[in-house]
This record gives structure tokens, sequence and C-alpha cells, in this order.
């Protein structure tokens, strides 16, 4: 079996979990705690080209490294993704996260549609706790949406992404930038008279938790000047099974005119917001940016030594530390008769990895197959040739890159794993564009991908696991 052996500091690097124009997000260990974390890799060069250092008055569109760095560190909160450090090397910046193992909330809500109301009710007041806390640091995210609200193993919300986040300075006075997701962002965003961060924010709020209630959006239209009408009319209806309670208060926060809509204060006032709702335990922690500076000002003392060590000729093996991660303790016993497929696994990984949760998974993309990893990827070219992708293809992992007529660019990543003797696990994963229009491509691509594509065994059709290993 292939073994690659990858290191930053203190830290093994594992497989990617995320990547989009400017950064990949890599699977870690902390080796001197065994601590997972993610790390935010960013190629020196491309922050330079792009001139993303120090552009704190540019376009929101562009990614603002340092300023999202800044912010993280500034914002600690339970129910924020919390950044440990910052890294740098000779030619990389390294941003160290809190692993979040959950999932995006979005993905819970595209495969199990409207939530609970208790359920969503409780996710509303995690989100609320959250921003709260970021308008008393006087931090305004701009770009909420289900996409940016992480899930961790119990289940709790984690607000991340603040590349589009206004810092301290900025927030005095009305914002001007005009940025966010079109669908949550409020109207007077899409004016040009200014805006404050805060009632912006609390419109997105009301957004989100109307799609959790409903499993869909209350202004969603296919050309941008018929949203923007919508928007700045408030145009929407509750369904007939939401609550009156959810009512008055979805309608309370999407109130176009930001003077009389309802602010934090008093959404946490509400009836409906305060049955169950018990404020999180918090406390301020003094906040050092000194590892900021030292990276963006490029002190050669400070930096991390890079180890690395490949071995050409098969995929990379999913060493136990990342299969463990995958679903907080995979149980891969049910795809297989106890043969000698089950004998590797058990022994690759102890039976201490062999215990599932089964929810979580089950809203993952990718697949398992006996196939050849040569034979996968070829197939996966095939494929997306007749889907009129373009292919790229280096080291086993594949990028597939079109043109959407709804959201112009967009770009997936496909990569072999093997995780026992002749059998591989193929991860898919969104590098650009809609997330929604991602998760349909992923049913097409299994569809398209089924004679390559381990089978449940018979008896085994209604497991979530093989729902999700086998698309």
């Amino acid at each position: 079996m292939k073994k690659v052996s990858r290191k930053v500091g203190k830290y093994e690097l594992g497989r990617t979990i995320g990547e989009g124009t400017f950064a990949k997000v890599k699977f870690a260990r902390n080796t001197e705690t065994g601590e997972s974390v993610a790390l935010k890799v960013l190629a020196k060069t491309s922050i330079l080209k792009h001139k993303m250092v120090d552009q704190l008055t540019s376009s929101c569109t562009e990614f603002q490294i340092k300023r999202e760095i800044s912010i993280m560190k500034i914002v600690r909160h339970p129910y924020i993704v919390r950044l440990h450090e910052v890294l740098a090397s000779w030619t990389k910046i390294y941003i160290v996260l809190e692993f979040v193992a959950g999932g995006e909330l979005f993905d819970k809500i595209v495969h199990q549609g409207k939530l609970p109301e208790n359920e969503c009710r409780r996710y509303f007041q995690q989100l609320i706790d959250a921003v709260a806390h970021c308008h008393s640091k006087s931090v305004y995210h701009r770009d909420l949406k289900p996409e940016n609200l992480l899930l961790d193993t119990y289940g709790n919300l984690k607000v991340s992404d603040f590349g589009l986040s206004a810092l301290p300075q900025q927030g005095v006075g009305l914002l001007r930038t005009t940025c966010g997701t079109p669908n949550y962002v409020a109207p007077e965003v899409l004016g040009e008279q200014g805006y404050d961060g805060a009632a912006a924010d609390v419109w997105s709020c009301g957004v989100i938790l109307y799609v959790l209630m409903a499993g869909y959006l209350p202004f969603d239209e296919t050309d941008l000047p018929t949203l923007y009408q919508k928007i700045n009319a408030a145009d929407f209806a509750c369904p007939f099974w939401f609550s009156s309670g959810v009512q008055r208060l979805i309608h309370k926060i999407l109130d176009p005119n930001p003077k009389t809509r309802i602010q934090i204060e008093g959404i946490k006032k509400d009836p409906w917001f305060r049955k169950n709702y018990v404020p999180v335990e918090h406390r301020d922690e003094e906040v050092s940016l000194d590892d900021v500076c030292a990276v963006f000002d490029d002190i050669e003392d400070s930096y991390v030594a890079e180890q690395s060590q490949n071995f050409e000729g098969g995929p990379l093996v999913m060493n136990a530390f990342e299969m463990i991660t995958l679903s907080q303790g995979l149980n891969l016993s049910a795809l297989f008769d106890r043969g000698q497929i089950m004998e590797s696994l058990q022994m690759k990984f102890s039976q201490d990895f062999l215990v599932l949760w089964q929810d979580y998974i089950k809203r993952q993309t990718r697949f398992i197959s006996q196939k050849p990893a040569q034979v996968i990827i070829a197939s996966i070219e095939a494929v997306a040739e007749s889907m009129s992708l373009s292919v790229n293809t280096r080291n086993f992992k594949t990028r597939l890159e079109g043109i959407s007529a709804n959201t112009g660019q967009f770009a997936v990543v496909l990569e072999v794993f093997e995780v026992a003797p002749s059998l591989f696990m193929v991860d898919v994963r969104k590098a650009a564009g809609d997330t929604l229009e991602y998760h349909k491509f992923y049913k097409t691509l299994c569809a398209k991908l089924d004679k390559i594509i381990l089978k449940a065994p018979e008896g085994m059709a209604n497991s979530s696991l093989l729902r999700t290993m086998t698309c």
C-alpha cells in the first residue's frame, strides 16, 4: 500500500476536505495532543498576486485573508469556528482551525428538507447567540447562510467563513459595500445609500430561520431583477405548517425597513425564541494578534518546518485517524461479508474505530468501489466528458470544470483513496459554484457511475450508511 507522510510543524496532514480559488483545507492532527484540526493552506504567491493582504477598502468579492484571520481571533465563541493559530513557511500560510465534523447545515436541509420546529429553534438560538457576540465586537458577518453554518459532533451550530466580514474600524457609521449571497441579502444592502451591518445580519438570520422551517427559500427567482424586487417588497408567504409564533417573529425580522426591523435584543425577548432557551456560557478571552503580524510581516524566525514523503504508484492510503473523522467512528462492518475484506479492515482499524454514527455519514458525498483505481478514474473521466465538463487528472485526483447557466463557474474535485486492499473510497467535493447545483450533480454522477459503485449487500438496503457510501 502506498504511504504518504506530510507534516507542517507539529501537525500531521491528511486528506483535502475543501478547496476554493485561493486556498485548500486539509484535515490534520496535532501530533502533540492528538487533537483533530482543519488546516487552511494558502500559497503566498497567490496572496500577493491577488493583492489580498491589506486591501481593507477593496471590493468584498476579494478574499481578504488577513482580515478574516484577525476577525476570527476577535470573535471567539462556542458557536463560532475557533481559530487556534496561524503559521507560515517560506512559501505558504497555514491557518489552524477547529475541525467541525458534522458538515454544513445546508447539507442537512438538502437531505431532510424542512426540520422539526424545536430543532429549528435550537439552531436559530445558537445562531443569534453567535451573531450577537460578533456585533458586541462591532463585527458584521455579511454572508450568513446555511452553507456557512457548520454542525459539530454534538449537533451544535458553528458559524464559519468570515471572509466578507467588516472589521471594527470599518463598522463605524454605515457600510456601503454590496456583498453576500443574493437570496439572503437584506434589501438595504442592494441599494447605494449605505446600511447598518447589524440590521443586515438580522435579516439574513430571518431568511435562514425560514429555510430551516420550510426547506426552501422565501425569495427564490431565476433572474436577479425579479429576486431583488421581491426582497425589496418582502414579498413572501409562510407555509401552513409554520406555527403562529414563528410566523410573527419571521415577519418582524423580514421587515424591509431596517429602522423598524426587530433587533437582536428584541429577538431574544420574543416568546417563540425564548422557549427552552439556555444562553451559552461564555467568557471573553484575551486575544493576541502577534502570530498574525509575524506571518504577514514575513518574519523568518517564525517559519514552521514542512516535511513530506511521497511514493508514486497508487492512490493515497486513508489512514486510521482520517478514517475515524469521516463519521466519528465509522463502522464499515455493515458493508461487507465476514470475508477477506473485513479481515483486512479490522487489521487496519481497531475495533474502537468500528462504532457508527449514521446520521452524519448519510449527508456525505463519497462512494466505495472495488474496481481498480485506474478504472475508477477512467470511468469518472468518461462520464465527465459525456457531461461536457473539462477534465484534469493528476495522482488519482480529478478536477471537473464547467459553466453553469445559473451561477457561472462550476468545479468539482474527486479523489480516490485506498482504505483496504482492493477497496477504494472516492471523495467528491465542491470546489466552485452553487451548493444545491453540486448536490444535483452528485446524484447524476452516481447514476452514471452505477456499474463501478459497490452496492449494498442483500438485506442491508435500508442502511443509511450504505445509502451514502454507495450513493
